[in-house]
């Protein structure tokens, strides 16, 4: 009898002698293995199993390859279960990113026109080139924190970039201007429809400037625009000829900001060091350069006299909405870019038109508006003509 049967018999005595034959088998690599050394290895603890050191040579072998090849099915199994994962939240990013965006954009562009209402009209605040002012100048302040933090990238001005940008500039500090006052005289839902006038001009200004041709149904969109102000001017039951008047105005000035940026944006990019304006850019030249003009009209209309004195300008929460709507203004400079990033203009411009609705509805149930049925009826129409020309610059 073996010494290592005898060791085995030893451990366990229910081991017989006639099992000695048969504990011998033929392994699947033409060595013998020896049953009692898995008895064995099952009694003794991991680290003292004696069968570990008696494997052949081609046993060895044969587990070392079943070992790595267990380790490299285990690798892949974790490769393939991150990838899955990062798959997974790359495809959660891409759907969720257009209804951020969009989101972002919707309710800083509502708050913002709701803040201007309260600050203008609930508080009685008649200094509106003041306030844009203040809200330039806070746009201005964190544009620049970002960039010199690194946040956002921002183009170096120079003296030949501020001389091809001043006509637009002006031209964008007077549709603040007379869009701050318009929005005290007349409601929410009146000036958002009577900002279509806006794409009229715009429309027309294409046409005659670019030579660029609208089709039939852009035609037919802006028909019902036209109706539909006029109806609603008609109906407005706190119609004031004043507000109508620095509306219309500002329908001019917006068409014509978008129409002189389209021409002297190549001119301006020319004259970069780079060779490259990037919407941020842009955003910091407008509120920048417009903080010298606006001081200029605040002292030439005497409203820092006004500013000095009003009781308005003393109350704490004055000052929390009127910043709170500087940011704003800046915020939706940054969600219409994300949200034109993620989707594109023609979603865009269609998301733009339908976020008329909800802002209309919040100015009507906000500030008590007296509407009758046939005004609600003619905003709804300026409203449903929006949406209609939005679709028809797509096709």
């Amino acid at each position: 009898m073996s010494t290592e049967f005898k060791l085995n018999v030893t451990i366990n005595p229910d081991v017989k002698e006639s099992d000695f034959n048969s504990s011998i088998e033929m392994s699947p690599l033409g060595g013998k293995v020896n049953v009692v050394r898995r008895i064995i290895g099952g009694l003794l603890p991991q680290g003292n199993q004696p069968g570990s050191g008696m494997l052949s040579p081609a046993e060895r072998r044969a587990t070392n390859e079943r070992s790595r090849g267990n380790r490299a099915m285990s690798n892949e199994n974790d490769e393939l279960h991150v990838d899955t994962s990062e798959k997974r939240a790359h495809e959660l990013k891409v759907r969720s990113g257009p209804l951020l965006s969009g989101s972002a954009y919707c309710l800083s562009s509502c708050s913002m026109i709701l803040l201007n209402k309260v600050v203008l009209s609930s508080y009685a605040f008649d200094a509106g080139i003041s306030l844009m002012f203040y809200q330039n100048l806070i746009s201005s302040i964190i544009v620049i924190i970002l960039g010199l933090s690194g946040a956002v990238s921002l183009e170096k001005l120079n003296w030949k970039l501020i001389k091809v940008w001043v006509p637009v500039n002006l031209i964008f500090v007077g549709m603040l201007v007379s869009g701050m006052y318009s929005l005290k005289y007349i409601n929410i839902a009146m000036v958002t429809i009577l900002k279509n006038v806006t794409n009229i001009l715009t429309a027309v200004g294409e046409l005659y400037i670019f030579r660029k041709r609208q089709n039939q149904k852009v035609w037919t969109a802006m028909f019902l625009m036209i109706i539909s102000a006029v109806t609603g001017g008609i109906t407005d039951l706190s119609f004031d000829a004043t507000g109508y008047t620095w509306q219309l105005v500002n329908c001019i000035l917006t068409a014509s900001y978008s129409l002189t940026l389209r021409r002297v944006m190549d001119t301006a990019k020319a004259v970069t060091k780079s060779g490259s304006l990037n919407e941020v850019s842009m955003v910091l030249l407008n509120n920048l350069l417009s903080l010298p003009f606006g001081a200029f009209l605040i002292i030439l209309f005497g409203e820092w006299t006004y500013v000095i004195n009003a009781d308005v300008t003393k109350i704490p929460m004055f000052w929390v909405v009127a910043t709170a709507s500087g940011i704003l203004g800046l915020a939706i400079s940054f969600t219409s870019m994300w949200f034109l990033n993620q989707t594109g203009p023609t979603t865009y411009s269609l998301v733009g038109s339908l976020n008329k609705i909800p802002i209309s509805i919040a100015g009507l149930l906000l500030f008590n508006v007296p509407v009758s049925l046939p005004n609600l009826f003619s905003i709804l129409f300026g409203l449903f003509a929006g949406i209609f020309f939005a679709k028809a610059k797509m096709s």
